[in-house]
Parts: C-alpha cells; structure tokens; sequence
C-alpha cells in the first residue's frame, strides 16, 4: 500500500485488491460530500467520514491515504456531476457551452462550500471529462487552440464568479429571515448614509425607486432571481465573445 509520503495522485494507485472491498472510492467521496453538504467542509475529517460510513478510522487508511486523497475523490464526485448528456453538445457552439455552464453552476450552487475549499484539490478523471465537454462544445468555432481555451476560460470565470455572488446573496437572505431586527439595524444604518452626501448615485437610485413602488431597490435575493440573472449575463457575454473572436 502506498504511504503518505508517495505523491501519486489517488487515480494512479490502484484501488484495494480484495474481490469484494468494503467500501469503494465512489462511497467515500459521497459520504464526505454529505458531512460537508449538511455540516460544511471543516467537518469532513478521517473520523468524521469512518463514522458515516460506520467503519474504524484506521479501516479508512485502507482505502485513502489522508485527506488529500478525500478531498480529490470529493472533487472528481463533483465534477461526476457536472458532466452534461453528450446530446447537449451537439448543438452550436453556444447552445453546447451554455450547457455546460449552466450545469457546472447547478453543481457549485448545490455544493456552495465548494467554492472556497477545493482549490487545491488534485485533478482527476471527471476533471479531464469536465474539459473533454468543453472543448467538444467549442470545436465548432474553428478557433485555434489558444482562442478555444480562452473562450472556455471566460466562461467558467463568469460561472464561478456568478456562483459565489449567488450562494453569498442567498446566505445573506437566509440570515436575513432568521434575524428582523438585523435587517431592520442594517437599514437603518444604510439609510443614514444616504443622507450623508456621500453617495450620491446610490441616494439617487434609493430615491427614485422608492417613490415608483414605496420600496427601495436592491439586488436579486432569490434563487430565481439570481437564476434569471445568470442567464441574462451568460448571454450577453456569449454575445460580446462571439463578437470579439468573430464566430456565428
């Protein structure tokens, strides 16, 4: 068995050589994704996962060697899911990588933790698939290599971007409903600001809304909302790259 010390990824070592193993690669990763679906990702630990899975910690070093390894099972789970049908990309271009971002969205937004506590996690076979469908989304542009991956880049920054916007708004939302008297301190302190001279474009905003419908304006806070609102960024900037790069 390797040792902690060995710095092959988990996908170059071979899975336990028992005919029928206890537990698989795929029940480990699941298992971790539900500790930090529900608890967060600090709470995913060897013991954490040994207990969810009902096994021993030390049964675990069986099959993992440290949390690095869990962490790129996690991530290639992910990835798993935010593969999308081979039918979605045989559409144009932009049909085909909408698609994918949309899904890769859905993947991030459903695993919100996700966004700040991957980073360093190891690429691994739904990785290489993720980008697989990526470039099969972009083949028909007729770009050179260099341009596709640029393409693909601005797409997944504005997906992650977008993301992390998103679950931060609805984070805010969920704490806002929890907490009245929170929202009410928080707008009154803002209101006070306005009036301060300071913000000038704002106050103007402020005024101008709240005397169309009685209430101020603000950024979307739910979930449709913000959905709504990726789509409209997605195509926008769908248009703006198809302009620049010069494709149909």
């Amino acid at each position: 068995m390797a040792s902690d010390q060995d710095h092959r990824t988990i996908w170059a070592l071979p899975a336990p050589a028992d005919r029928k193993p206890r537990y698989t690669r795929e029940q480990i990763a699941d298992a971790a994704l539900r500790i930090a679906d529900q608890e967060g990702f600090e709470a995913v630990t060897m013991k954490r996962i040994a207990a969810e899975l009902g096994a021993g910690t030390m049964t675990l070093y069986y099959y993992v060697r440290n949390k690095t390894d869990v962490v790129a099972l996690m991530h290639d789970a992910m990835l798993a899911e935010a593969l999308v049908p081979d039918d979605d990309l045989r559409g144009s271009w932009r049909t085909a990588i909408a698609s994918v971002a949309r899904r890769t969205r859905y993947v991030l937004m459903a695993h919100p933790w996700s966004l700040a506590s991957l980073t360093e996690a190891q690429f691994g076979p739904n990785a290489m698939r993720h980008f697989e469908q990526s470039l099969a989304a972009v083949a028909s542009t007729g770009l050179p290599t260099a341009a596709r991956f640029e393409l693909i880049a601005a797409v997944d920054d504005y997906v992650s971007g977008n993301a992390m916007h998103a679950v931060e708004a609805l984070t805010r939302a969920k704490a806002a409903e929890a907490d009245p008297a929170m929202v009410e301190a928080a707008v009154s302190y803002g209101i006070a600001q306005l009036q301060s001279g300071d913000f000038p474009q704002l106050s103007a905003i402020y005024a101008q809304t709240s005397a169309q419908s009685g209430e101020p304006a603000g950024p979307p806070m739910t979930e449709a909302a913000l959905t709504s609102q990726f789509e409209r960024g997605l195509e926008a900037m769908l248009d703006g790259l198809a302009a620049r790069m010069n494709i149909g």
